[in-house]
């Protein structure tokens, strides 16, 4: 094992991990991973969840990936991929990627520059071809066009100096698609460069991949194949994983009891507990009443008991924290000092929730006159039990919540279309960067920003952060951002999860990445010793 960082986080649950970098590789076998629910489809620039890129990544390859035996991303562990080299230029607003030339796509067709152009066309919504759901379509904001030179080299040429665009392009979230295939027969039948082909997707059933023995890397893959049964239920899953159905568990699905059982069952088992650059927070429709009031949004704010989330839900193994994810894994937190001074943030809870009771009175609530809501949240139990508990503290502000249940495939396309009240989300930001975390969930217009939050002037100070290229300084920049988003309570942050990982040992090369867990999931190079 090569990379693991949460030795000193979660002692209580690692074993002493084998260093298999000496051992020599074995090809063959097919690694068996149960899923936690059915993704909505197969193409990831579609998506807004992990349930798609943990199955569907190993199927592509993007211009630029972080190390996937770093655990903590950054820009000091870019490496190319489709990209052979990248530069920018001198005003840094031409970013230009000169590409492999011994590259094919799965089904045979060779990968050129205008491959690049047709996928970040799409995703800027500047082609005939449109994808049905475009979350990160503001990534590319800033993108004036994509150009090409010959088959083998592409620009982007921006509106200004975007440094972290390379940060953004190296998530999994950012594949690159074939020109020559449909965004409708990417959701069903998708064609990449990866080291692994797409066999078949039954929903709720099964996802079955198949080895490239004609992967651009040499001798990768290992693995003849991966194959993701669908399991919704966490527990039996778990099971499962124990009695030796599974190779591993889904990555970063593992709650800290559960983790003690897996322990307890196969001491054997080789565990890691990350952060995971997913925040829980609460989402509130703020263009309808009553949470377009101000006052109704920050006494929800002032209500929470971030400590009792933590320890019910991670034994204490969670990070309160703002909008970005907390140190030591997240490179961009504001400092604990700083963080306390926002409302909601002071540890004497019931002094806040006294505050919250005076601005619910305010609002024209209190002990004779509660304010009902339905807490809508995903069917899944990363989801409902936090949501359990916020219904609970609400109660103590005169809010009784009813809780209301969505299924994966609609819970999405439900948010996005403002289509809910009040509701308990989990966020999870694709790159420990300003730049994705600002612009995706809090930019006005923006698919993502499910709160119809929209602060021009705050906005204003995105792009300001985003141009700054002394990292001390954009870290001060970024903090004040940070603070104002709470102070707003735009979308009020809960906690920060630490999750945990199983796999049997005879896994070999696996590293689960500590602050982007959607950025580490290739599986090219893992193997089975068994």
């Amino acid at each position: 094992m090569r990379s693991l960082r949460a030795l000193g986080v979660a002692a209580l649950v690692m074993l002493a991990l084998p260093d298999s970098s000496f051992a020599e590789p074995k090809s063959g076998g097919i690694f068996r991973v149960y899923h936690r629910d059915s993704p909505g489809s197969a193409s990831i620039h579609e998506g807004a969840t992990y349930s798609i890129n943990i199955p569907f990544m190993p199927v592509f390859n993007n211009l630029v990936i972080f190390d996937q035996h770093i655990a903590q991303n950054s820009m000091d562990t870019l490496r190319p991929e489709l990209a052979e080299s990248w530069a920018w230029s001198g005003d840094g607003k031409t970013l230009t990627f000169k590409l492999r030339k011994d590259v094919k796509w799965h089904d045979g067709k060779p990968f050129t520059s205008a491959d690049v152009k047709c996928t970040f066309d799409m995703l800027m919504g500047k082609s005939q071809q449109k994808f049905r759901q475009n979350p990160r379509k503001s990534w590319y904001d800033e993108v004036n066009e994509v150009a090409v030179n010959g088959d083998y080299e592409a620009s982007f040429n921006l509106k200004r100096p975007q440094p972290a665009l390379l940060s953004l392009l190296a998530s999994g979230y950012t594949p690159v698609y074939p020109c020559h295939v449909s965004p409708g027969d990417m959701r069903t039948k998708p064609i990449g460069t990866g080291p692994f082909k797409f066999v078949e997707f039954k929903a709720n059933e099964s996802i079955k991949l198949v080895k490239n023995t004609d992967y651009w890397k040499k001798g990768l893959p290992y693995l003849d194949g991966i194959e993701f049964t669908i399991i919704t239920n966490r527990s039996t899953a778990v099971l499962a994983f124990v009695s030796g159905k599974f190779d591993m568990t889904f990555p970063t699905h593992i709650t800290i009891p559960l983790l003690k059982d897996v322990k307890s069952q196969a001491p054997n088992a080789v565990c890691s507990v990350e952060p995971t650059n997913v925040s829980t927070n609460i989402i509130v429709n703020s263009s309808n009443p009553p949470f377009d009031n101000l006052d109704v949004r920050r006494a929800m704010a002032l209500a929470l008991d971030r400590k009792s989330f933590i320890a019910i839900m991670f034994e204490g193994q969670g990070d309160a924290g703002g909008t970005m994810l907390p140190t030591p894994a997240g490179l961009w937190a504001m400092p604990k000092e700083m963080m306390e001074k926002i409302p909601g943030y002071g540890p004497d809870v019931n002094a806040n929730r006294e505050e919250a009771k005076k601005l619910m009175q305010k609002a024209g609530y209190g002990p004779d006159k509660h304010l009902a809501v339905k807490v809508s949240t995903r069917n899944l139990a990363e989801y409902r039990d936090p949501a359990v508990i916020l219904i609970d503290q609400l109660k103590s502000i005169y809010i009784d919540g009813e809780l209301d249940v969505v299924d994966t495939a609609q819970w999405f396309p439900k948010v996005a279309r403002k289509d809910y009240m009040l509701g308990l989300n989990l966020t999870g930001n694709a790159v420990d960067d300003p730049d994705q975390s600002f612009y995706e969930n809090y930019s006005c217009g923006s698919e993502r920003n499910y709160t119809n939050y929209c602060n021009k002037e705050i906005e204003k100070q995105f792009d300001v952060q985003s141009q700054e290229t002394n990292v001390e300084k954009r870290k001060k920049l970024v903090w004040e951002i940070d603070k104002q988003l709470q102070e707003d309570v735009a979308r009020p942050i809960i906690f920060h999860a630490r999750a945990g990982t199983c796999w049997h040992p005879y896994v070999k090369n696996v590293t689960i990445m500590s602050n982007s867990s959607y950025n580490g999931y290739r599986y090219e190079d893992v193997w089975m010793d068994k």
